[in-house]
């Protein structure tokens, strides 16, 4: 290896870790850019791999003489997942199968939050839907195969075996979509045939005593002009929880405690699911049907089904309740029953038409969920129940889209100005509709409101881009996208005409790459893009959901409990965005990244809590409605460095280690500070993890740790919320027996640790007194242990 010496060129300052890191790599001649990183990083993140494949191949003019002439199977074409990073004009960090597969983890959702500037809400070592920049709520897009994911569907459904790979894009193009103020995650399942797979991973895990057991198979093949893959699996996870919550009500000038009261449960879920994707491809055209030009036809089938229940007691123990105020529960208990159902059918047609290639994407989908839950309320004075609330749905929702893409290459020379045209259209529309119930004590709760709900959206856009290399130093990328969206929803009430929204935006979006050696490593992105964010569906429904705490028939409920409804006179949020970033990349492979960012935010919709009378109601109840409430400002550092030890320091071992470190600012202008920040974007995320292979044994040892800090966030001038940080260490051994034959064994959240999340509310009441209203709530996190045996048949 060569001597480590210091470097001519740096990245702009960022941390020490990015520096150190950069000052210790050499400036050697830089590699094509379609070479892989060393065979030694490679060889030691995949062990179970033939041998074949892991060794070095002989030259043709060293074989022995005499040897048996040996089959020699090509594959492959696509660049590296760092090469594809590097030659984009527009940023976006591409993950593949070998970083995907490195932990084992049993879905993707686990694998999305150790990547840069993605953040997950919930308890350690669980989670929900990933966010971005730490902003989710339809600021993140999701996207699986470049579609919207359904409503309802969890990417915890979803196993690393069927994903391809993860892309990560900072900022907006025209063809993926403007949804996309925090950013893109797109992930793609598995595509054609590469090399031939029939994986079989089979396993089971244990957190807090509850075993979940998977299975997971993956086949790929060819025939002729057909390659096709198959990923199944089946999945049937069990948890058990527990949490607390305690709510307390004191005069604010004199801190008397005037209500406190605590509300405890345990509950025990478990789901039972199956998915299957497969992608069938036709290479047409070409001698034989090789398909040299590309031109194919594909179908890509898939269904997802799983059905969950769940079981839950709680307790209140009202240890101090003013005179007056309405009785509530001491005991009850719960239960809950669901299914959901999404099946989908995509066809991809592409074709060269002379010059221009023409690609054709149309796909219809249809989702089918049901729930039931019941929750029965005990007084201790009394076996009968106080309460019984039953809630029943069904909901179905239809979707079709088509998508034309039209692209090309124009001009071009050796001294460069090459042209990569591309404009499409894209029409989608969808239909739902939802049967709902709501009883309590077996009389309908919301009969204003009727039980069937519907709810339809058209959308319409169209773009052009252009990416063009303008000289051997800059690159560039162009594009304009329109985009239309009409939605109607459900009538407040029964008999009422049904409202309608609809919005349109033009995004003009601009990237470029300078290089200021051509040959050298180092280049610098810039973005200025615009991006919006269009309201949900469900914001834009009337129906209310009421708090189940505070019985609409007996008495109001509170700022801090609020019942919710929709507005269907929201606005689209826009943003103005501006992205610099600095890269280097490392001869044998390995990234240092810095990257900042600025949004301007118009029309920023946050839900807003008020007083209202309401049909549902003798009382006024606190409603909370999403409202479009003024401008926003959120800016970011992002820093990211992946590289072997043994660039780091001499005789070092392999030691593969990547790191990342995000912090964010945001600013509410229409909320007084301190903390006036968007809604629950956390103020930093780091990860720091490693890899090794070790020398002499088949054991490959991993680790990784991922912190997010507590944060405060001012919500309005009187109610604030904060949640508690999060330290999640995680920790994986493969053992290879065999090229074919490897036993994995995965620990989530090694650390256990509580959560909390903290809201406080200050209210002015009758006499000119101000009341305080504090609730906290979480519970414990868990250890999760997972055993995995890995078979490539």
């Amino acid at each position: 290896m060569p001597s480590n010496t210091t470097l001519r060129h740096r990245l702009a300052p960022c941390l020490t870790l990015v520096a150190a890191a950069a000052a210790a790599q050499p400036s050697l001649p830089a590699a094509p850019a379609a070479v892989a990183p060393a065979a030694a990083a490679s060889a030691s993140a995949s062990p179970l791999v033939p041998a074949a494949v892991a060794t070095p191949a002989r030259p043709a003019s060293a074989a022995a003489p005499g040897a048996t002439p040996q089959r020699i199977e090509i594959t492959g074409g696509r660049e590296n997942d760092t090469a594809q990073r590097r030659n984009a004009t527009a940023a976006k960090i591409v993950i593949g199968r070998e970083e995907i597969d490195k932990f084992g983890d049993a879905t993707v959702g686990e694998v999305l939050r150790r990547l840069p500037g993605v953040t997950t809400p919930g308890a350690p070592g669980r989670g929900g839907p990933p966010r971005l920049r730490g902003l989710g709520g339809g600021f993140t897009q999701l996207l699986i195969d470049g579609q919207p994911i359904p409503r309802g569907f969890s990417l915890e459904s979803l196993t690393p075996e069927q994903v391809e790979r993860i892309e990560i894009l900072r900022a907006p193009t025209a063809e993926t979509g403007a949804r996309a103020i925090a950013g893109t995650i797109n992930i793609i399942t598995r595509e054609g045939f590469r090399r031939r797979l029939n994986d079989l991973r089979i396993g089971f895990g244990v957190e807090n005593g509850q075993v979940t057991k998977g299975l997971n198979w993956t086949h790929n093949d060819s025939a002729g002009p057909l390659t096709y893959n198959v990923s199944g699996s089946l999945f049937n996870p069990r948890r058990e929880s527990s949490n607390q919550t305690r709510t307390t009500v004191t005069d604010a000038a004199s801190g008397a405690l005037l209500e406190d009261r605590t509300a405890s449960s345990t509950s025990k879920d478990k789901r039972l699911g199956a998915n299957l994707t497969g992608r069938l491809q036709w290479r047409l055209g070409g001698e034989g049907g090789t398909g040299g030009g590309g031109d194919m036809l594909a179908l890509t089938p898939s269904i997802f089904h799983t059905e969950a229940s769940s079981r839950s007691s709680f307790r209140l123990d009202q240890a101090l309740r003013r005179p007056g105020t309405p009785g509530l529960y001491d005991f009850g208990n719960g239960s809950g029953e669901s299914a959901f159902t999404n099946a989908r059918l995509t066809g991809q047609w592409r074709q060269r038409l002379g010059g221009v290639r023409a690609e054709l994407n149309g796909g219809g989908g249809a989702w089918r969920s049901r729930n039931h839950s019941v929750r029965t309320e005990f007084s201790s004075a009394s076996a009968q129940p106080l309460r019984t609330l039953q809630d029943s749905s069904r909901s179905r929702q239809n979707s079709l889209d088509l998508k034309l893409k039209l692209s090309g290459l124009a001009g071009g020379s050796e001294a460069g100005g090459e042209h990569s045209l591309v404009a499409g259209a894209e029409v989608d529309a969808q239909r739902r509709t939802e049967s709902r119930t709501s009883l309590q004590n077996g009389a309908p709760l919301l009969a204003d409101f009727g039980d069937n709900l519907q709810a339809s959206s058209v959308r319409l856009a169209a773009y052009a881009q252009d990416e063009w290399q303008l000289n051997p130093n800059w690159s560039a990328h162009a594009g304009l996208r329109w985009e239309g969206i009409s939605t109607r929803g459900d009538a407040a009430v029964a008999g009422d005409a049904r409202p309608s929204n609809r919005s349109s935006v033009w995004t003009p979006l601009l990237h470029a790459v300078w290089k200021p050696d051509p040959k050298g490593r180092d280049q610098v992105r810039f973005s200025l893009t615009r991006s919006y964010r269009s309201p949900d569906l469900g914001n834009l429904i009337a129906r209310p959901n009421i708090n189940r705490d505070y019985d609409p028939l007996l008495g109001p409920n509170i700022e801090t409990a609020p019942d919710s409804a929709g507005n269907a006179q929201l606005k689209p949020e826009l943003a103005t965005g501006i992205d610099i970033a600095l890269e280097r990349y490392l001869d044998a492979g390995g990234v240092l990244s810095a990257n900042v960012f600025h949004r301007n935010i118009t029309n920023l919709m946050r839900g807003v809590t008020q007083l209202e009378s309401v049909s549902w109601s003798p009382f006024p109840r606190y409603v909370r409605r999403m409202q479009n409430i003024g401008d926003a400002t959120t800016s970011g550092l992002e820093l990211e460095a992946k590289f072997r030890l043994d660039q780091l320091i001499t005789g070092a071992g392999p030691v593969e280690l990547r790191s990342n470190l995000s912090l964010y600012r945001s600013q509410v202008k229409s909320v007084p500070g301190p903390d006036n920040r968007l809604d629950q974007q956390a103020r930093a995320s780091a990860n720091l993890g490693a890899d090794y292979r070790l020398r002499g044994l088949p054991l490959t040892l991993g680790g990784n740790v991922n912190w997010v800090p507590g944060t405060t966030t001012r919500i309005d001038a009187d109610q604030t919320t904060a949640t508690s940080t999060k330290a999640v260490w995680d920790a994986y051994a493969l053992w290879a027996f065999s090229p074919t034959v490897g036993l994995r064994l995965l620990g989530n959240n090694l650390v256990p640790r509580d959560y909390t999340n903290t809201t406080v509310n200050d209210a002015v009441v009758a006499g000119g007194a101000t009341e305080r209203t504090t609730v906290r709530g979480g519970g414990p996190s868990y250890v999760n242990l997972q055993l995995r045996l890995e078979l490539k048949l």
